[in-house]
């Protein structure tokens, strides 16, 4: 009897990785994933409510799922994310009486426990054929070809503490909480076993890993262990706080040689009297002096950034002064997002959403474009350099992978490259990706 099931994931790569490890739990009972959501027996909707945005595409989805529960009342639908929280969200059941089964994030034993209830003289009744070589309780990746990775990402730290004033992650996430070391070593080696070459360690802010549980583990211990696991080729890790960025973190990048110069650092805003109403905890020259530092220990490193535009009261000056930094810093990513009130957050609360939704998307976009130009520029000096490419996929007929400094690139190869660390001679870049020609040595 064949039971199939179907993620629909929306958001961070927090959420990702959550769908992969339901899809493990699933596939561990025997289930297999198919590419539909129609034929499905178990489908799981993964959310994020970070933005209204993303809200609203979750909520509009579930509506298009209700008529399927109606053609099939034994079809399961399992709701997870931040639109359930840690807490659970009882409204949701009332809201949506097609939802069986509320998952918090990363946890999906809602839904596995749900199914052995449901099906518990099926399961008795047969032998669940093991997948893998591996022990009891590794994490597997299943077996749909969409998560036959080379690169995947590993949780450190669940939920957040921080209370930044717009975020609603602690609120739907819960307070931060670090994995203990041995467990994600554990998982890191077992997906290892399955072919994966590269991971990245996964937290609100991964910086913080290790101070809720030891006065003695940091982030800067667990690279070194996971460094140590033999057939691991790369590390990265995000999402990085300023005030949390220390030089034995640096340090760590600097001199472990699996460890990628990839930093993902988030300003939010260019200016000081906005980052005290965020509750970002320091100024823009604060910010300035660290990614200085970065760049003297890391000189070839790869920085990103996020920015919100349009946070309560910013002005057109204000919002000049994050222009400033982006011009002057140079950073190789900028992920940008207008402001949107998320319900219990401080700013929500206590300050008027009271920039224009059009003036909003015009700096947005004044963002993007200055950023693109950036780009363009710093890529464009990698032109006729040879890099290192961990080749992840064939895509549209290119393999496509990785440079060290997160750099996608294209290149065309008639010999099986997946999985393989390449060196690459770089033809063309733009801002967005560079196409170039496998090495003579390599062939």
């Amino acid at each position: 009897m064949n039971k199939t099931y179907n993620l629909w994931t929306s958001g961070c790569q927090m959420n990702i990785s959550d769908s992969q490890r339901v899809g493990s739990e699933l596939e561990k009972l025997g289930y297999r994933y198919i590419d539909s959501h129609r034929e499905a027996d178990v489908v799981v909707i993964n959310t994020c409510v970070v933005r209204q945005s993303a809200e609203d595409r979750a909520t509009g989805f579930i509506w298009w799922l209700k008529p399927l529960k109606k053609d099939n009342p034994h079809k399961i639908f399992a709701l997870m994310g931040c639109l359930v929280g840690v807490k659970g969200n009882d409204q949701l059941k009332k809201t949506f009486p097609h939802i069986d089964v509320l998952m918090p994030p990363s946890n999906p034993m809602p839904l596995i426990n749900y199914i052995l209830n449901k099906e518990e003289a099926w399961l008795a009744s047969k032998s669940i054929e093991k997948r893998y070589a591996l022990q009891d309780g590794d994490l597997i990746l299943p077996l749909h070809e969409q998560y036959n990775l080379i690169a995947t990402h590993v949780p450190i730290v669940y939920g957040c503490s921080y209370m930044c004033s717009y975020c609603v992650i602690p609120y739907r996430r819960g307070i931060e909480r670090s994995r203990p070391v041995d467990e994600i070593v554990f998982e890191v080696r077992s997906l290892v076993k399955q072919g994966v070459k590269e991971v990245t360690l996964l937290g609100q802010i991964v910086d913080r890993y290790g101070y809720d549980i030891s006065d003695e583990v940091r982030l800067a211990d667990l690279l070194q262990k996971v460094h140590d696991i033999d057939g691991l080729e790369r590390i990265r890790f995000l999402t990085s706080h300023p005030n949390y960025m220390t030089d034995a973190i640096l340090h760590a990048v600097a001199y472990l040689p699996k460890v990628c110069q990839h930093i993902e650092i988030p300003i939010q805003s260019g200016d000081d009297e906005i980052l005290k109403q965020m509750r970002r905890n320091y100024t823009a020259d604060d910010y300035r002096r660290l990614i200085h530092r970065i760049r003297e220990y890391l000189p070839n490193s790869n920085i990103a950034t996020d920015v919100i535009v349009g946070f309560p009261g910013e002005t057109v000056e204000q919002f000049q002064r994050t222009i400033d930094v982006l011009e002057s810093l140079k950073m190789d990513v900028c992920h940008v997002a207008m402001y949107s009130p998320r319900p219990n957050t401080v700013s929500a609360k206590t300050m008027p959403d009271d920039v224009p939704a059009k003036e909003k998307k015009r700096r947005l976009d004044v963002v993007n474009q200055l950023q693109q130009e950036i780009v363009a520029e710093i890529n464009k000096g990698y032109e006729g350099q040879t890099v290192e490419v961990l080749v992840e996929e064939k895509h549209n007929g290119k393999w496509k992978g990785r440079t060290r400094t997160n750099k996608l690139v294209f290149f065309e190869d008639e010999h099986d490259f997946k999985g393989q660390l390449v060196k690459v001679r770089i033809e063309w870049a733009g801002p967005w990706s560079m196409r170039g020609l496998v090495c003579p040595s390599e062939l």
